[in-house]
C-alpha cells in the first residue's frame, strides 16, 4: 500500500447561509498518484480543493497534508501545496519570469534562477520570459499558472479544471507535463469536466456529487467493473428479425439488419447465463447468419460517469 500524501477524514463544509457543500467527505491520496476528481457542476469539486489549500475553513473535520494538519500546522501543509485555480487572475503588466519567481518568494524560498528556468522551459514558456502577462494567449495564461504553482516546489500539485478553455493540442501537451511531474514524485489532483483527461490521466478517480463522495475507484478498475462491452457482428446478408435459436443473447439489430450487437460485462463473461462470446459465435453460424467482420467497443469513461449519476439522481 503506498504511503498517503493527504488525508481527508469526515469532512464538512456549511456555509452561512446554510448550504452544505461537504457532507462528511473521507478521502485518502497516495503519494505520487495522479487522482482525478469528477463532478457536476455545484458537487462541492472545487470547495474540497479550497479546504485542502486553506483557503477556505471547514466545518468539521480534519485534513492532514504529508501529516501536517492543515489548521494546526497551516505553515507546514501549505507550503507543500501548489494551486492551479480556475480563474485566470493574473498581474496583466507583470513579465513572466517575474510573476514566476514572486511566487516563489511568497513561500519564503530563496531565489533560484535555475529552478525557474527548469519550470518555463518544462511549460515551453522561456521564450515567453519578458512578455508580458497581458499579450498571452488564454493557453499560455494558464501555463503560467501552473509555473506560478510549481514555482516553490511542492510536494501536492491541485489543478482545478487545468485545460478548460485550452485547445486540443495544447491540452495534451500539459498532460504531458502532468505525467512528468507525477514521474518525479509529485501527487496530482486534477479536478475536469473533460471525461477525456480523467480517462487519459488519471491513476484514481472519484466521483462526488451534492457534497457526497459517491465513489473511489482505480480507473482500470471502475472501467472494468461498471463498464460494458459491445461485439458488433457485421452479417453478409441482412435479416429482418433475430432468430429465435438466439434469444438468450443480449442481442439487437443494427445497420438495417446488416449487423448484430452482443451487449456483455466482461468480467463475468464466463458465467454468464446468457453464453459467452464463443457460444454466440457457433450459433450465430448454426442460425445460417454469415458474418463477415467483427468488433468490440468498451464503455468509455463519460458512459459510465453518466449513468453512475444518473442512478443518484
Amino acid at each position: 500500500m503506498q504511503e498517503a500524501m493527504i488525508e481527508i477524514e469526515g469532512l464538512r463544509k456549511v456555509y452561512s447561509g446554510g448550504f452544505e457543500a461537504l457532507k462528511g467527505v473521507d478521502l485518502s491520496i497516495r503519494r505520487g498518484e495522479i487522482f482525478a476528481l469528477l463532478g457536476p457542476n455545484g458537487a462541492g469539486k472545487t470547495t474540497l480543493i479550497s479546504v485542502v489549500c486553506g483557503l477556505v475553513n471547514p466545518s468539521a473535520g480534519q485534513v492532514r497534508v504529508d501529516g501536517y494538519d492543515i489548521l494546526d500546522d497551516f505553515r507546514e501543509a501549505r507550503s507543500r501545496i501548489g494551486l492551479v485555480p480556475q480563474e485566470l487572475t493574473n498581474e496583466a503588466f507583470s513579465t513572466v519570469w517575474d510573476t514566476v519567481s514572486f511566487s516563489r518568494g511568497l513561500f519564503g524560498k530563496p531565489r533560484d534562477p535555475a529552478h525557474i528556468e527548469k519550470v518555463l522551459r518544462s511549460l515551453s514558456l522561456w521564450d515567453k520570459r519578458r512578455n508580458r502577462l497581458i499579450t498571452l494567449s488564454g493557453g499560455m495564461k494558464r501555463r503560467v499558472l501552473i509555473a506560478k504553482a510549481l514555482a516553490h516546489e511542492p510536494e501536492v500539485l491541485f489543478l482545478d479544471e487545468p485545460t478548460a478553455g485550452v485547445d486540443v493540442e495544447l491540452r495534451r501537451d500539459m498532460w504531458e507535463v502532468v505525467r512528468g511531474l507525477r514521474d518525479n514524485g509529485v501527487t496530482i489532483i486534477l479536478t475536469t469536466h473533460y471525461i477525456e483527461e480523467a480517462e487519459e490521466m488519471a491513476d484514481r478517480i472519484g466521483v462526488i456529487r451534492s457534497g457526497e463522495l459517491v465513489l473511489v475507484e482505480e480507473k482500470q478498475e471502475l472501467m472494468r467493473s461498471l463498464g460494458s462491452k459491445e461485439l458488433t457482428l457485421h452479417l453478409h446478408e441482412p435479416v429482418t428479425a433475430i432468430p429465435d435459436v438466439l434469444s438468450r443473447f443480449d442481442l439487437r439489430l443494427a445497420e438495417d439488419g446488416h449487423a448484430l450487437i452482443y451487449s456483455y460485462d466482461a468480467t463475468r463473461e464466463d458465467s454468464n447465463p446468457r453464453g459467452g462470446i464463443a457460444d454466440l459465435l457457433a450459433e450465430v453460424e448454426s442460425a445460417g447468419l454469415g458474418f463477415k467482420d467483427l468488433h468490440t467497443r468498451q464503455s468509455s469513461l463519460e458512459e459510465i460517469f453518466v449513468n453512475l449519476v444518473r442512478e443518484r439522481t
